[in-house]
């Protein structure tokens, strides 16, 4: 008697699965397309969430690499410069963060630990006949330690380069590729101007985000970087910078383009970065610099990603929605066909709850077809994107498997309302219904 009362539930739920697929099949076409609406809001929460993870996972990397620990100080030419002329078209800029700036941050703000200054210089290349327009950067040795950019093949200039001046390099990896396409760059030289610098390095490649808005300058963003010692920028190019123009140039005294300042604790980023916003405003009659604080955009990104996230999920939310309207109209729709079957079925002996199951049944694998559906096509699409755009695409283990458990609750609630409705038809009445 327990085996027949174990065996009895069971095997009514095959005979309503069984029942519930043969009703379907029966209404191939209204039933693919209801499934439709939710194989469309399922496949739009993964591929949504995946290509907002990419995004944002690339924007937080690049951030990461300025350093969470560092302050970044960039020469910004203001809207009205100091002009020293001597006619209209011949003048000289002067602008941006000095060696005096460095000094009084070292001397008067506690916690700074470790300083970077750079020049940078747009100018051409040449390895013999190929040339590449680069930005040229001077700074000091421990720069790639400062700012996450690592050497990936020979080494960065020594405090012994810096001291003696010495015209020697490191490649970005892409200007390497290009400004030796078939041989190893690594002890040869490049040309600027009558000037030659030996290859000593190669950088790896930076981690770059389209849409980025980490405040940094084209100096930051360009592919194309060579890096000099700071004290080699100074005696080949002077203090005074000069930019030609049509019909006149330009002469720009900048001392330092950009400066890196490092805290030694995480915690004192965000006062240390208010004491220097501080001491540059009360040094700088001009606001011919900016402050960049890579924790403080990092902190804004992650916002911005939760935010993100939310809208992503509303809009899927309101896709499933609407494949959930369609289900329960379907199901609806079914329950007045099938009347007289009901009415049949409870003359028969079947209870109120058989009925609520087999409607129940059907709705949920409308939604369960749906859903499975929509996470093959969800998984699928981000790899498409990232082959086809080159975006970076990031697919979490909890999405899948989310979107489909909402798409099964889908089923469950917009189900219930026509399971129910149904059972609880009048068996007299349904049996009179034509």
């Amino acid at each position: 008697m327990i085996r027949g009362l174990s065996i009895f539930p069971s095997s009514r739920l095959r005979r309503s699965v069984r029942l519930g697929l043969r009703s379907l099949w029966l209404h191939r076409l209204r039933s693919l397309l209801t499934v439709l609406g939710i194989v469309f809001g399922v496949c739009s929460v993964i591929a949504m969430l995946a290509i907002g993870e990419g995004a944002s996972f690339e924007a937080q990397e690049q951030i990461k690499n300025l350093g969470s620990q560092n302050i970044i100080l960039r020469s910004v030419k203001p809207p009205e410069d100091q002009k020293v002329s001597n006619n209209q078209n011949n003048f000289t800029l002067d602008y941006g963060i000095k060696y005096e700036d460095i000094s009084r941050i070292q001397a008067t703000i506690p916690g700074v630990t470790t300083i970077v200054p750079a020049r940078v210089m747009r100018e051409y290349v040449w390895n013999i006949t190929i040339r590449v327009d680069a930005e040229v950067v001077g700074t000091v040795s421990w720069y790639p330690a400062m700012r996450n950019h690592r050497v990936a093949s020979g080494r960065f200039f020594t405090e012994t380069d810096q001291l003696a001046a010495e015209n020697v390099c490191a490649l970005g990896a892409e200007m390497a590729r290009r400004l030796f396409p078939l041989e190893e760059p690594l002890g040869k030289t490049v040309r600027i101007g009558d000037q030659y610098y030996r290859v000593i390095g190669i950088m790896e490649p930076l981690t770059r985000a389209k849409g980025d808005d980490t405040g940094q300058s084209s100096a930051q963003q360009a592919v194309d970087r060579m890096y000099i010692p700071l004290e080699t920028a100074r005696r080949r190019y002077g203090e005074v910078l000069f930019k030609r123009r049509s019909g006149s140039f330009e002469r720009e005294r900048v001392a330092l383009h950009e400066v890196t300042v490092k805290v030694d604790d995480p915690e004192k980023v965000v006062a240390v970065s208010l004491a220097v916003k501080d001491l540059m405003e009360r040094n700088h009659k001009k606001k011919d610099y900016d402050v960049v604080v890579p924790l403080e955009l990092l902190r804004q990104k992650e916002k911005t990603k939760r935010i993100f996230n939310i809208v992503l999920g509303s809009i899927a939310a309101i896709s499933l929605l609407v494949g959930g309207i369609g289900i329960m109209n379907i199901m609806l729709a079914n329950v007045t066909e099938r009347t007289r079957e009901i009415g049949i079925r409870r003359a028969l002996g079947a209870k109120q709850r058989d009925i609520t199951t087999q409607f129940l049944i059907e709705a949920v694998l409308l939604s369960g077809t749906g859903g499975a559906i929509g996470v093959l096509l969800g998984v699928a699409i981000p790899f498409a994107v990232s082959a086809a755009a080159g975006m970076k695409t990031i697919i979490t283990f909890w999405s899948p498997l989310a979107a489909f458990t909402i798409s099964a609750l889908v089923g469950v609630v917009f189900g219930l309302y026509p399971a129910l409705r149904a059972a609880k038809m009048d068996p007299v009445e349904a049996l009179r219904h034509e």
